[in-house]
């Protein structure tokens, strides 16, 4: 019995932005509670209290002082793992952490005051804020918290079981008693059919060999392998394969099995010791790269703002129909979502294709032809200069899209897929750039710009994207490959 399994569409919440807003109210408020403690402790000095605080000498080595506490809590929290996932934590599992983290941040706190000229800054000051600093970060964090999944309601993690034995049906327990509100259990992949338990038999999704077929074709997040090891280890092998030809990560009891791409990772799997196949990086960066995304795209869109507004003029003038065109495609972990871009084509352009599917001159799944038909003589010009991309700004913001990554493709082209490795490109935020992009655009075959897509996602780093940011912006002006 297999089951029918719908796919979802992408949410614009992000995972990471409650790590993302923690990261400036963390450190503003251990400062803050420092410079308030700082005036009632003072306050005799300044009878003003916040108005004489604020018109101390500021000097030079006052800003560097607060900039390098700033640094140093933010460090302190980053080392202590605060700021390495944006999956919920309860209260009582980040307590400790938040505790220790403002204990060494105190301590640091400590060194400035042999420097301190007036004497005003004391160990005093810093021991009365400390016990303040740790209530007030886990108050503030969870109200964050709460703020972030009220305002964008999560998506459940949707996991696939592969076994249908006794250690499955554990396993399928465990998660619905522990991770219920945001984990969906799709169903089981296995080919025993023999004795198998209620709950198994209605959760059938397919037997071992149609699992490759299922994580191209259906939304999966997490596999989880409850296969026993000593009958099933070809099966579990072979398994693990598949998901790291999809980008689907894969989770098992710790026994030692070889990868080639996916970076095994000891976690805890509701209390008990698992190993999670790391198909793409998932640490501390993945942050940074977001916040870089939102700052940019943010300053791009209101610096742009004047020449977005002259292209719509243009679009909307030149041709009828919308100024903005909005098109499906397939982002992270295949969730559907509406990239935009500026109109270059004739309104009837989607309805049209059908009837040119026999001009196409790609080789492969996509549609590309040289001279399409339906491009508007406006819509040239901006996509010789790439102007037409500039809406994806919004997609970026929106947490869809990020400034660097592979392209989203069409619907129509991924469902032509016929290799399971290609879908190893949804493994990571699809960008308005990359590096098939800087390396010769709709000049590339196809398959030479899938290999790009998949060598940038295995060797990704914060300096290649800094690399291809500044890449792109020549390879924009000469027009290289662009069509």
């Amino acid at each position: 019995m297999t089951r029918d399994l719908t796919e979802p569409r992408i949410r614009p919440y992000n995972p990471r932005l409650f790590v993302e807003l923690c990261r400036p109210t963390d450190t503003g408020l251990a400062l803050l509670i420092l410079g308030t403690t700082y005036i009632v402790r003072n306050e005799s000095a300044m009878p003003n209290g916040l108005q004489d605080f604020l018109l101390l000498r500021l000097t030079l080595g006052n800003v560097l002082l607060l900039g390098t506490l700033g640094i140093a809590w933010q460090w302190v929290f980053l080392l202590f793992g605060l700021y390495d996932s944006a999956e919920p934590r309860s209260l009582r599992a980040e307590a400790p952490s938040v505790a220790i983290a403002s204990t060494l941040g105190a301590l640091i706190s400590l060194l400035p005051i042999p420097f301190s000229e007036s004497g005003a800054y004391t160990a005093q000051i810093v021991f009365t804020a400390w016990p303040i600093i740790i209530v007030a970060t886990l108050v503030v964090r969870y109200v964050i918290r709460v703020i972030v999944e009220r305002a964008h309601p999560r998506a459940r993690k949707r996991v696939l079981i592969l076994g249908s034995g006794p250690r499955a049906v554990q396993m399928y327990h465990r998660v619905l008693r522990q991770t219920a509100p945001c984990c969906e259990i799709l169903g089981f992949v296995d080919t025993n059919d023999e004795a198998q338990a209620p709950e198994v038999r209605s959760r059938m999704v397919g037997s071992l060999e149609e699992l490759e077929r299922i994580l191209m074709q259906t939304v999966i997040d997490e596999v989880l392998i409850a296969l026993p090891v000593k009958s099933h280890y070809t099966d579990i092998e072979r398994a693990i394969e598949e998901c790291e030809r999809a980008g689907v990560e894969s989770r098992y009891s710790p026994d030692v099995f070889p990868s080639r791409l996916a970076r095994p990772r000891v976690e805890s799997l509701d209390g008990e010791p698992a190993v999670a196949m790391k198909v793409v990086s998932d640490d501390y960066r993945i942050a940074i790269k977001r916040t870089i995304d939102i700052v940019l795209a943010s300053v791009g869109l209101v610096v742009l703002a004047p020449l977005m507004a002259a292209i719509a003029v243009a679009v909307v003038t030149t041709s009828p129909g919308p100024v903005v065109f909005g098109q499906e495609r397939f982002g992270w972990r295949k969730r559907r979502f509406t990239m935009y871009k500026f109109r270059t084509m004739v309104a009837t352009a989607e309805s049209l294709q059908a009837s040119l599917e026999s001009h196409n001159e790609a080789i492969g799944p996509i549609f590309k032809i040289a001279n399409d038909p339906r491009v508007t003589p406006l819509g040239r010009i901006l996509r010789k200069a790439s102007l037409d991309e500039l809406p994806q700004l919004w997609n970026v913001l929106r947490g869809e899209m990020s400034l660097i990554g592979p392209r989203p493709l069409p619907i129509r082209d991924v469902h032509r897929f016929d290799d399971a490795c290609l879908m190893r490109r949804f493994s990571v935020l699809p960008g308005v750039t990359g590096l098939w992009q800087v390396s010769g655009r709709s000049d590339l075959p196809f398959g030479e710009w899938m290999r790009l897509d998949l060598l940038y996602i295995d060797r990704w780093s914060l300096a290649l994207d800094f690399e291809i940011l500044l890449r792109t912006i020549p390879a924009v002006l000469r027009g290289t490959g662009a069509k």
